[in-house]
């Protein structure tokens, strides 16, 4: 990571928080925060008085990328969304059930559909397994947590740092400290075909830093044997479904479709 990203701080960021960042991640700070004149190295984490954003360098980069709740596309859905009918509720199955669910998000992201679910009511834990992601993640939830109306929705967010398939194989042993989720959700890194400029600038940027999941097939097999009633995926909507097990049904979309496999009926 040390020769793809560096870290820098604007004049009204904290520079305390940067360099502590930094030496955590075992990258470089660097001095320029204008993204297109840094040359040494491909990925900027930038701290600003927005909080902390990831960016592609060089002429031409797309703008940053960060974990927005409070405004943007999730701010809006948050207040003029479409309640349990949204795609994702759907595929979680809120529409069938009034018990509030706890949710397993086993590859987290930037945390947008794990936000609308316990926007929903659902009990979310997270799970980001790369560093800068997650830090990503974690500078979205605090700014959101000060938001009267978006810090009811943190409380049920449990983010954790790590891979999820460690925890999931600590389940699929029965150790009573990994209790089971009622539903595992997996929305792994995949060629998006979607080419509106938000999705296309997040796709760009978490390419060049994580590249494709390769161990999705395995992380299936184990959400299978860790979920109570269900596992839902999240997929291209023209892809193959992941190989080894065929989903029960599916939600489809414009560009992405949700796979779900049941295991049994929601109470």
């Amino acid at each position: 990571m040390q020769d793809s990203l560096a870290v820098a701080c604007s004049a009204l960021g904290d520079k305390h928080l940067a360099t502590e960042l930094a030496t955590e991640l075992g990258v470089s700070m660097v001095a320029a925060t204008d993204p297109r004149r840094v040359t040494s190295v491909p990925l900027l984490l930038i701290l600003d008085e927005q909080g902390l954003a990831l960016q592609l360098t060089g002429k031409g980069a797309p703008g940053p990328v960060r974990a927005e709740f409070v405004s943007g596309k999730i701010g809006f859905r948050r207040e003029h969304g479409g309640g349990t009918g949204q795609l994702v509720a759907r595929a979680v199955g809120l529409h069938k059930t009034r018990t509030p669910l706890h949710v397993l998000d086993a590859t987290a992201g930037l945390g947008q559909d794990a936000f609308i679910l316990a926007g929903l009511g659902c009990r979310l834990t997270l799970f980001e397994r790369h560093p800068v992601i997650n830090a990503l993640l974690q500078d979205g939830l605090a700014r959101a947590a000060l938001n009267v109306e978006c810090a009811p929705v943190v409380a049920r967010m449990d983010l954790r740092a790590g891979s999820s398939l460690d925890f999931l194989r600590q389940a699929e042993s029965g150790e009573p400290e990994h209790a089971l989720a009622d539903v595992i959700y997996l929305d792994p890194m995949f060629p998006h075909q979607d080419k509106t400029a938000l999705v296309k600038k997040e796709m760009q940027v978490f390419r060049h830093l994580v590249g494709q999941d390769e161990d999705t097939t395995q992380l299936l097999k184990l959400a299978l044997n860790a979920a109570r009633y269900r596992v839902v995926v999240k997929r291209p909507r023209k892809a193959p479904a992941i190989d080894g097990v065929t989903p029960t049904t599916r939600v489809e979309g414009k560009s992405s479709r949700y796979d779900i496999y049941s295991l049994r009926a929601l109470p």
